[in-house]
């Protein structure tokens, strides 16, 4: 029975040893988090060629060109995105090269992918002389945000990457072709674009700089009225007024005493907002009905209390699609008049049709602000109150299909 006993521990020791030995280690901050301190250090080391790290502006300016790299291609971007009138593209890719010295950009992540609207996407901040620089980040990284949460600054090292615009806003990217000839207006679509970075090259060209710190990030707060006095309303469509376009876009904002009008822009005419059943109509009086799966920004306009608009745009597969705007239910939109408040989120310019440039300007309401969430779903950024008493503020409703009568 003795020796037994013996036999018994000799076979289970080694199999307990192999167990252990399989258990993963347990992380520490230092694995994780790199510290300003040490980052020169692991920057000298990986790049013997040295290495540069640019400011988010300067980026654009030395890596993306108004063209890029596929423009000459035998399959170049998309058809709908160059104005040959004024030499405007809005799709292009830069690729950057690979090889010689580092090429580096860092900055703090604005964005929250929880409620949806910056799904497998971000934006990062950095503050250069007191002013905001932000850059569009494409990643194919589902529930990004967990890993690389907001207010965490990154640095990123773009060798290999690329550069680009989509629907005219700047983002770091990798080539993407689009050969999907039955989507609507295939043959416009088909093309170069930036697509999503692979999760594992963005994981591996990613580092994390300390811990996350949303106190570090800057939102300008503005009326309308400030809005359009520092950007133009119709842009010029000229290189001087595409690039104040480009370079604004990203931007973290903070819209002041605004109120929805429970009016739309449906591609490019403005329409009234009804109560109507979001699957079924564009129209309806929520953040983003649904677009039958094409997939375009909804937009619903916000308003001063003098003419000034912009437009809220939302993803018809964010978390609060299907909330009425604030002040709207079943009986229509005649409420949101009496919701005012504040919107913040990211400012953008999307154009995806360069059709719609007119008389040297960029026409249309393509200017717009783009929550991460609303009270109890995401980042609380919608702030409305009724009749602007902050005793009596909005309290988010879902439409209700089971009540729904047309």
């Amino acid at each position: 029975m003795k020796t037994s006993k013996y036999i018994l521990y000799f076979v289970l020791c080694p199999i307990a040893l192999i167990w252990a030995s399989c258990e993963p280690k347990a992380l520490n901050e230092e694995d994780v988090f790199v510290s300003e301190e040490s980052l020169a250090q692991i920057l000298e080391k990986e790049n013997p060629e040295g290495y540069d790290i640019y400011n988010l502006n300067d980026f654009l300016d030395t890596f993306m060109t108004e063209e890029g790299t596929y423009h000459n291609d035998t399959t170049p971007y998309r058809e709908r995105s160059y104005d040959a009138a004024h030499g405007i593209y809005l799709y292009s890719v830069d690729t950057i090269r690979t090889s010689g010295r580092g090429i580096y950009i860092r900055g703090r992540i604005t964005t929250d992918d929880y409620a949806g609207n910056f799904y497998k996407s971000m934006v990062i901040q950095q503050i250069v002389g007191g002013e905001q620089q932000n850059l569009r980040i494409s990643v194919d990284l589902g529930s990004s945000h967990g890993m690389y949460q907001m207010g965490q600054e990154i640095l990123i090292r773009c060798n290999g990457l690329a550069v680009g615009r989509y629907a005219n806003q700047p983002q770091l990217c990798v080539p993407s072709y689009n050969n999907n000839i039955y989507a609507m207006n295939a043959s416009q679509k088909v093309g170069w674009c930036p697509g999503r970075i692979p999760s594992s090259v963005f994981r591996r060209n990613t580092r994390m700089i300390g811990t996350p710190d949303v106190s570090q990030l800057q939102y300008d707060e503005l009326t309308l009225v400030d809005l359009y006095k520092q950007i133009e309303l119709k842009p010029s469509a000229n290189a001087a007024g595409m690039d104040k376009v480009r370079k604004a876009d990203g931007r973290l904002v903070i819209i002041k005493d605004v109120h929805f009008t429970g009016k739309t822009d449906d591609n490019g005419t403005i329409k009234d907002c009804i109560y109507a059943h979001p699957d079924s109509s564009g129209l309806a009086n929520v953040f983003a009905p649904s677009t039958q799966n094409i997939g375009y920004p909804q937009s619903r306009i916000l308003q001063d209390q003098g003419s000034n608009t912009i437009c809220c745009s939302n993803s018809e597969y964010c978390k609060f699609a299907t909330y009425y705007l604030p002040g709207a239910d079943s009986t229509g939109v005649t409420g949101c008049q009496y919701y005012e408040g504040q919107v913040r989120g990211i400012l953008g310019w999307y154009l995806d049709k360069a059709a719609t440039l007119k008389d040297n300007k960029l026409d249309g309401m393509e200017w717009s602000v783009t929550p991460r969430g609303i009270p109890g779903i995401g980042i609380n950024d919608i702030l409305m109150y009724y009749q602007g008493d902050t005793d009596y503020p909005w309290i988010p409703e879902e439409f209700n299909p089971k009540t729904y009568h047309k």
